[in-house]
């Protein structure tokens, strides 16, 4: 969550991001819940106070022998009167925890203002699409042919939107995954976890997944949900406890498989396995302290891109806008692969700096030099997602004869193959 001094002191700030971002927030009515809250506070910590005078003078009436009627029915009054603020500034804290759950993070300076994909900005890589000399068809025209994917049969088993890779499909996907994991893991340095995909409220709260995106979430039963992206897993490893300052910054991948409803997106083009329910993904994620954050997040970048760059995919990276970044972060980055046989860019990788935001709201800290506390930078990125890597590599990597050439950097991991065909 935001730091909520701002409330108090900046309230501009917010105002802008809330603007920029095109949410619809009512900022006034939450500064005002502040101001009861804290006005709740200062009236309860007043009133207990002079309770306890009363309460130590009446104790120092009745060991004098003195009389303390009077003092006595004060004391009764002053609990009673405890008790109604108390539920007053009970109700307050909660009404103002639900609202106050819903602003979102405060944009970088250097993202630019504006929404939609036309106010992105181009950072590197490819400005215009490469130029092939064969009419390249789409993954799912080539995959079905090959008998690499059955876009048929897995609905059978799960309805919409479901893949079911076959064959040298599976073989290469699988391959995909352990690529991403040693390039990350042995040339990155990153620490390889295995983590739960069931996760309970906590800890979808504590990443900013909730309770914005809750609709876009599968609900198991006992409170638990399944792992939209292993971010969430992997940031929660941490919460509730205080880092040292020299284990930071840490460093985390996982492959895992990722569930997502993607409620209300049933009106885009769905064909082939662009935008699907269950799909594998490798995570990066980093704690590391205010000061190395934006440092590490260009490094995070630069490992997400590596894997693009040594598939020799053509490729852009994007910086989003204030309205196309999601909730919580401050700063996005978007790494786009051209599909050939679809003729559009794809988003593989999203990489964010969530700076504080998602710390506080899973009490991540560390231990400063100086020996206080303060909350970590959290920061994220896919290393890649398998769906739509599959769908450039088929895409790009077929031939003028109907086979799909694999890249180098993948042979040795399935048994050498040069081709699918």
């Amino acid at each position: 969550m935001i730091d909520l001094t701002l409330l108090k002191e900046k309230p501009e700030i917010l105002r802008d991001a809330i603007k920029h971002r095109g949410a619809d927030i009512d900022l006034d009515e939450i500064v005002e819940l502040d101001k009861k809250r804290r006005a709740l506070i200062t009236e309860l910590q007043d009133l207990r106070k002079e309770r306890n005078a009363v309460s130590e003078k009446v104790g120092t009436l009745k060991r004098q022998g003195k009389e303390t009627k009077t003092l006595m029915e004060k004391a009764r009054s002053l609990a009673d009167k405890i008790k109604d603020v108390e539920k007053k500034q009970k109700n307050i804290e909660a009404e103002f925890k639900e609202r106050v759950q819903w602003l979102p993070n405060i944009p970088h300076a250097s993202v630019p203002v504006g929404s939609g994909s036309e106010a992105n900005q181009y950072i590197r890589g490819l400005r215009e699409p490469p130029v092939f000399d064969f009419d390249v068809l789409p993954h799912w025209d080539i995959c079905e042919a090959l008998d690499v994917l059955d876009l048929k049969r897995a609905p059978k088993i799960s309805g919409s939107r479901f893949i079911l890779y076959k064959g040298l499909g599976a073989l290469l996907e699988r391959a995909l995954i352990n690529f991403f994991l040693d390039i990350h893991t042995k040339k990155h340095g990153y620490t390889e976890i295995s983590p739960p995909v069931l996760n309970p409220e906590s800890c979808l709260y504590g990443t900013g997944q909730f309770p914005k995106l809750e609709a876009d979430m599968y609900k198991c039963s006992d409170d638990l949900y399944l792992a939209p992206t292993a971010e969430v897993p992997l940031t929660n490893i941490h919460r509730e406890e205080i880092i040292a300052h020299k284990n930071l910054p840490i460093c985390y991948t996982a492959y895992t498989p990722c569930f997502r409803r993607e409620a209300g997106s049933y009106g885009k083009e769905v064909r082939g396995i662009k935008r699907v329910h269950q799909f594998n993904k490798v995570e990066l994620v980093k704690y590391t302290t205010p000061e190395d954050g934006y440092a590490e997040f260009e490094k995070l970048l630069n490992d997400a891109e590596e894997v693009v760059r040594l598939l020799e995919f053509p490729y852009r990276i994007m910086l989003l806008c204030t309205g196309d970044m999601t909730f919580a972060a401050a700063k996005t980055y978007d790494i786009e692969v051209y599909a050939a046989g679809m003729k559009e860019w794809l988003e593989v990788a999203s990489i964010s700096c969530y700076e504080q935001y998602q710390a506080r709201r899973a009490n991540i800290r560390y231990r400063t030099p100086k020996g206080n506390t303060d909350y970590v930078y959290t920061m994220n990125g896919s290393g890649v997602a398998t769906p739509r890597t599959f769908i450039a590599l088929v895409e790009n990597y077929q031939t003028k004869d109907g086979r799909i050439e694999i890249p180098e950097v993948l042979r040795p991991y399935i048994n050498n193959t040069e081709y699918i065909e």
